[in-house]
């Protein structure tokens, strides 16, 4: 039996995403899934208020992101740019974002 190429695809893009938060200044790629799956108490607001407000805020996937600044305590908020614009986000959010990093 032959393998599927696109599942095979699939499935080595899946393994390869991160998570937004542990991406670094300079990082750049592309949002390959946002799902709020952290739990409620994190975020000030239930899972699925939070996906919403990604997804509003531009959070997509295929939409490309770079991450620019992050703050001096404890890395906390992280600034990206998503597609043409610029987001200030608090890293416990970012969680919920993974993206499939460019090769450096």
């Amino acid at each position: 039996m032959i393998a599927d190429p696109t599942n095979a695809e699939a499935a080595q893009t899946a393994d390869a995403a991160v998570r937004l938060s542990v991406a670094r200044p300079g990082d750049k790629g592309v949002i390959v899934d946002v799902r709020a799956e952290s739990h409620a108490g994190d975020h000030g607001v239930d899972v699925s208020e939070l996906q919403r407000r990604l997804l509003e805020f531009g959070f997509v996937e295929g939409a490309r992101i770079e991450v620019l600044h992050e703050g001096a305590i404890w890395r906390d908020p992280i600034a990206v740019r998503l597609d043409d614009m610029r987001i200030g986000l608090r890293r416990r959010d970012a969680e919920d974002v993974w993206v499939l990093l460019d090769a450096k």
